[in-house]
């Protein structure tokens, strides 16, 4: 059979049911005192550690045995990789791998290549330009014209019918 004991507040001995008492401070924080020694002495303000009988005392004293010896067991935040939205985690590692070199060849690259889809296209636009000549184009421009009025003309007739 277990039994619910409490620790004293001031002692730290232990208060096995129906022995000690309860005291509330006015901040609400609860006190478990032994008997009215212990109380006594918390109500002066006195150090548990100044007493010898106390537990504090005889733990300050190295009179008994503390469990210093046995290190908290810490656990280990561990890195997780997550894929990041647009690349997959094996590019991710694929890219830390990648040394400084490599990664400015690559760059290069993508520059030259994107530099001769320019240049292909501004030469694509100019051929096109010399494909016309002046004289097509003011023909265009009259072609254009006319049919602008021709359909000014027609929009104006239909009015003119109803």
């Amino acid at each position: 059979m277990v039994i619910k004991t409490d620790l004293c507040s001031f002692s730290e001995w232990r208060i096995y049911p129906g022995h000690g008492r309860r005291f509330v401070a006015k901040d609400g924080r609860l006190f478990y005192y032994l008997n009215q020694k212990s109380r006594a002495f918390s109500a002066r303000k006195i150090k548990s550690q100044e007493i010898q009988w106390t537990v504090a005392w005889r733990r300050l004293n190295k009179k008994i045995k503390t469990d210093e010896g046995a290190k908290k067991r810490r656990i280990r935040n561990l890195k997780v990789q997550r894929a990041i939205v647009g690349i997959s985690l094996e590019e991710i590692r694929r890219r830390r791998k990648e040394d400084e070199k490599t990664r400015k060849a690559q760059a290069e690259q993508a520059a030259r290549e994107i530099k001769d889809r320019k240049q292909k296209q501004i030469d694509a636009q100019k051929s096109q330009r010399k494909g016309v000549t002046s004289t097509q184009k003011v023909a265009q421009k009259a072609e254009t014209k006319a049919a602008q009025k021709a359909a000014a003309k027609t929009a104006g007739k239909q009015k003119g019918k109803k």
